[in-house]
């Protein structure tokens, strides 16, 4: 078992790290699926394409993020493990969010998506050995090996449900109020970019 001490990963991801107890990869996987698809299912319908603040993602383009992200973890997790040498390029969180047209899907199937792609996922990592979990490649210029890119899985998603629950769905201790953000007519030229977890992005790679 490849713990987390020993994985190697970009500093700016220590937090998404940082965000799950586990040691245990197959565990943290496990673990926080089973956490963020109870969190699914007590969002109300109501509050999907809600935002708690002008220009934030609504939880419906949250849930899109999300799957994207995990998407590209498992392409650099299967590239390494594979040892092809290719060093792999970061990905703009925001053109991808304004271009995966979120707002026009349903709700169910995105859900539906997530399970699919989660269970894919942990089937994978469940199939790799250490030798194969401490393999390490180049994404976004920076080394990062396959065990971490797993853990990334799951600390990516544990990150927005923090963020989910504080600033989306109120919860008890947190004076955030969540209010719609109202749809905007379509601009013929500039799209913007969004912002989230109370931060303004620029430009942000992953």
């Amino acid at each position: 078992m490849v713990h987390k001490n020993e994985i190697t990963v970009a500093d700016y991801f220590t937090n998404y790290i940082n965000a799950i107890p586990e040691d245990n990869l197959q565990e943290a996987l496990a673990n926080n699926t089973r956490r963020f698809r109870k969190l699914l299912k007590q969002i109300p319908h109501k509050k999907i394409n809600y935002a708690y603040a002008e220009g934030k993602w609504t939880i419906k383009e949250l849930l899109q993020h999300i799957i994207d992200s995990e998407r590209v973890f498992i392409y650099r997790a299967l590239t390494f493990v594979r040892q092809d040498p290719a060093q792999l390029p970061g990905f703009d969180e925001n053109t991808w969010a304004i271009t995966a047209k979120a707002p026009k899907r349903k709700w169910n199937d995105l859900v539906d998506e997530f399970k699919a792609l989660r269970t894919s996922n942990e089937i994978f990592f469940n199939s790799l050995d250490d030798e194969q979990l401490r393999q390490t490649g180049t994404a976004n210029n920076n080394p990062v090996s396959v065990a971490a890119l797993g853990f990334l899985c799951a600390g990516h998603a544990a990150h927005h449900m923090r963020i989910i629950k504080e600033r989306y769905l109120n919860e008890p201790g947190n004076d955030i109020k969540i209010r719609i953000v109202k749809k905007k007519k379509k601009k013929k030229q500039g799209t913007g970019n969004k912002k989230q977890g109370g931060k303004k992005a620029q430009g942000k790679k992953a």
